[in-house]
This record gives structure tokens, sequence and C-alpha cells, in this order.
């Protein structure tokens, strides 16, 4: 961390706003932090490197993306998911994805799962009002509605302004962009994979090396025949052509060429692409390309006094099942309600700091998941046997629920302690009678007292607590057994009852979040 520094603030203010949060990207993750602390009415500048938000490989084929259901009920509950247009034009992405109950609808490590062999009734609390488990999106479709929103609820964008350095004091930091300068209460490092927040600040971040280089490039092809469509595990590596053209490639070299930096030719691509699909298929032209690889790190907290991070710049890991965008989008939705509390002086002692206690785990699950699939993905006896076996669990009922609750997100909780099953858990969009969703009723930002028998207690306690929890009163077409629940602002359940009430549990779970 930067050594802290002196800032006479007061003087300052004379010359510029010092601002309640600046975040460091403009990418999905710090967009949507930025509207969720926009929404609690705090002060928001995000700086961004990038002049141009629009990319190639933010547009399809490239540019989709897969939401899970923490993603699609986080963006529900704030009225975004009915901006998102992309999802009603897009086909399954699973080329070859068969019909009926053998249609492909996700995978793990190339392993396919379908749709027919998902017992969706293991999900207890997956309601018949619930959002959709999963749904395609492109990146920048997604960008352009978190701008949109973040614009409209007072956000500042600067693009073109790439941190360059910051410093920290007991009251603020002050956040360097070449010769410019910006002052703010809490600086947030939304700023990817090369965060410079994260190296400015000192965060350790520890892992584990890469396997293989990665691969997304447009190409011509000469003799397209030659390939497979969709996604092709071989003995020497994987390579997808989603459209004519487009491909994707994991060369398993350790992530050498990726690490030497070295120009991408269309003769390396071809070469790659031809030892990897054992065919002498010819590419005439190169249009665009990148490299990845499967590093996988992680940094060992969130939070180093005023200076927080989320999404890339906290953890990284192979893009393998499209979870790092969930896993940010989920970072910013813990995040933002529980920095703009402590913003507003409206926060518990300690609500700040389970955001790393809550997310830091769920980010080394993804890691691990994504290590997994990367080890039975290896061209060697050894993972060939291990995919066997898996394939053949995933051909199961049991298997391909578990494999795709995993991937969709669905038994994603934070352990809150607390002796009902649903606390930590995302709370079902329960329908009451009047049409209503519990999802529709948080789109103020605010928590939420669940009260399904109408008990008089129960509302002089929400109305004791300074308009921070909304009160929500009536019957509900399915109630799970349930009799009350108190629900954060990020849809996490912190306390519920089956049968009448106990307060002074209650009470403590109000006082705590």
């Amino acid at each position: 961390m930067n050594n802290p520094v002196t800032v006479n603030r007061k003087q300052s203010a004379q010359n510029r706003s010092i601002h309640d949060v600046i975040i460091s990207g403009a990418g999905p993750v710090g967009l949507f932090l930025a509207c969720e602390l926009a929404l609690a009415k705090c002060s928001v500048l995000i700086l961004e490197k990038t002049k141009d938000p629009h990319s190639p490989f933010k547009q399809l084929p490239f540019g989709i993306r897969g939401l899970s259901a923490p993603t699609i009920e986080a963006l529900y509950r704030r009225g975004l998911l009915q901006e998102l247009e992309i999802h009603k034009r897009l086909k399954n992405p699973h080329q070859n994805s068969g019909e009926g109950s053998r249609r492909q609808v996700g995978h793990f490590a190339g392993i396919p799962f379908h749709d027919g062999d998902i017992d969706t009734s293991q999900w207890t609390y997956h309601l018949l009002s619930s959002t959709a488990t999963s749904l395609i999106s492109e990146m920048e479709e997604l960008e352009v509605v978190l701008s949109r929103r973040a614009e409209a609820l007072g956000v500042e964008i600067k693009r073109g302004f790439p941190v360059t350095d910051f410093h920290q004091a007991e009251d603020g930091v002050t956040v360097q962009c070449g010769n410019q300068t910006f002052e703010s209460q809490w600086l947030v490092g939304c700023d990817g994979s090369r965060s410079v927040v994260r190296k400015a600040g000192g965060f350790e971040f520890v892992g584990t090396e890469p396997e293989f280089t990665g691969y997304t490039a447009k190409v011509d092809i000469a003799d397209p025949e030659k390939l497979k469509s969709g996604r092709n595990v071989t003995p020497t590596g994987m390579y997808l052509q989603s459209q004519p053209g487009y491909l994707v490639m994991q060369d398993f070299d350790g992530g050498a060429f990726h690490s030497a930096g070295t120009p991408i030719t269309r003769e390396h691509v071809q070469e790659v692409l031809r030892r990897i699909s054992t065919t002498d298929v010819s590419i005439n032209g190169l249009h665009i390309a990148a490299t990845w690889t499967d590093r996988a790190r992680q940094v060992t907290t969130y939070r180093n006094g005023r200076v927080l991070l989320a999404g890339d710049a906290a953890h990284i890991h192979a893009p393998l099942g499209g979870q790092g965008l969930n896993l940010g989008l989920g970072d910013a939705m813990n995040l933002g309600w529980k920095l703009a509390a402590t913003i507003k002086r409206k926060a518990p002692e300690g609500l700040l700091d389970s955001y790393q206690t809550e997310r830091h785990p769920i980010g080394a699950r993804v890691l691990d998941w994504s290590r997994a699939q990367v080890a039975i993905m290896r061209p060697d006896p050894q993972a060939r046997a291990l995919n066997a076996i898996i394939r053949d669990l995933m051909n199961t009922r049991d298997g391909a629920t578990y494999f795709a609750g995993r991937v969709w997100g669905v038994f994603t909780n934070y352990n809150l302690g607390g002796g009902h099953p649903l606390v930590g858990h995302s709370v079902p969009n329960f329908e009451f009678e009047d049409g209503a969703t519990i999802g529709e009723l948080m789109r103020d930002g605010r928590g939420v007292l669940l009260d399904f028998h109408s008990n008089a207690s129960l509302k002089t306690l929400a109305n004791s607590d300074d308009d921070r929890i909304k009160y929500v009163s009536g019957r509900a077409k399915e109630q799970s057994g349930l009799s009350a629940a108190l629900v954060r602002p990020d849809g996490i359940i912190a306390w519920a009852s089956d049968n009448d009430p106990d307060y002074s549990e209650l009470q403590k779970a109000a006082a705590r979040w």
C-alpha cells in the first residue's frame, strides 16, 4: 500500500469536488457498482482508461456471455433485465445443441449437460415466478444498458482517464490520472486483470500459473469444411468454431505464447489450429486476435483501508463457462449497499468488512471450478480418464442437476449463521396475490421485511428503522412455508421464520444488516 499522505481536503474542495466514491474502470462491474451507489444517493465518478467503449471482442459472437441466476436476479431487482433485448434475438450458442430433452444448455470443460436431464425440483426454493436460471447476453449491450442507467442516476463517467496512482489518508483518497488529480472518500478498483489499483495498492495476488494459451480470433479460412463446428476437445487441445471464421482455441503450452507477448500472426494462428485440429486447414487472412490464459489468482483481502477491489481486479481465472462476469457483478451487488451505508453513516460495525468475508469464499470456489475444468481438458491419458468419468456423471439426472446448479449459480449462498435453511440464500421471487413480485419491490435498493401473516409487531419494527427497511405485507401464491423474512438490499435473506417470529432474533439480524 502506498504510504498515506496528508491531504488538506478543505483546501482541495475549493479547487475540485470531492466524490463519495471513485471507481476505476467502466466495465460491467464498475458500472453496476456505480448504479448501486448512486441509487443510495452517493456521488460517484468513474475513471476509464479507454476513450472508445466499443470493441469487436464485446460484440457478437466473441462478446456473447452467459448470465447466471444471481446476475439475472440482480438485474431484475433493479429493473434492468427488461432492457436487455439481445437474448430475444440469440439462438442457443451451443452448436449442434440438439432438440427437446437432448438440447444442450451448458457445459463443464466442454462436456455438455442437457435440458431433459436437469431436475429443477431439487432446487427447493426455485418458484414458478422466479427469473430464468440462465440467459444469453452480449458484453457491449450490457455495458450500454448499465452506462445509461448510471448516467440517469447522476454518475459521472470520464473516458480516456487512466488511473496511474493514488494516495490515501485517514479521511479519503487522492487519485492521480497523469497530471490530473481527483478526490474521494473511497476508491474501488474495477479495472480488470491488470488492475493498476491492485498493483499500486500493494494487494497480495496469489494463485496458480497457466496450463495453456487461449486464442480468440476472426480469420478467413480457405477450407472450413475441414473443421468441425462447435466445441471440439482433441488429443492436443481444444478449438471452437461458433460461426465460420470465428475461432477460440486452447493450446497447452503452459501459457508460454501469451506470456511472451509475441505479435499474433496469421502463420502462427494457422500453425496452432492445424496442430490442435489435426488437419491441414489453411487460413488466408487474420482480422483480429487476442490471447488469454487460465492463470488463476485472487487477492488475499478485498479491502485495504479506503481502497477496495471488485471483479477481475480481485480475481482472475480461465473464462471457461463464462463465470468471471457473473462473479464480478456479484461483487458489485454485495459491495454497493454496504459501502453506501458506510458513507451515509448508517452501517453497523463490521458491515463493510463482511464484503470480504462473504465474497472471498465465493471467488475461491469459482477459481477451483475453473482449475477443475482445465485439469480434465489436458491432452494426457490421466485427464482423458477423468473426462470420461465426468461425462458419465453428467449423463445422469443428479449429475446434470448438480453441474447446472453450479454453472448457473443456483447454489450460491453466504454463511450468515441462523437456524433457517433460507438464511444466506437469495430470496425466492415471491408473487403476491395482486401480481407484484418481491423482485419488483426491491428496485429502490432498500431492504425488505416480508410479512405473509400481517403481523402488527413486524410492521412496527420496520417503521422504526429510519425508512431503511420496506415493510411488505400480504399473502403470496407460493410461500414456501414462510411466515416472514428479512431481506437485505442485495436480495439475500438475513432472517426467516416458518412460524411465530422470534423477535429477538429478528432484531439481532436487523441490527447486524
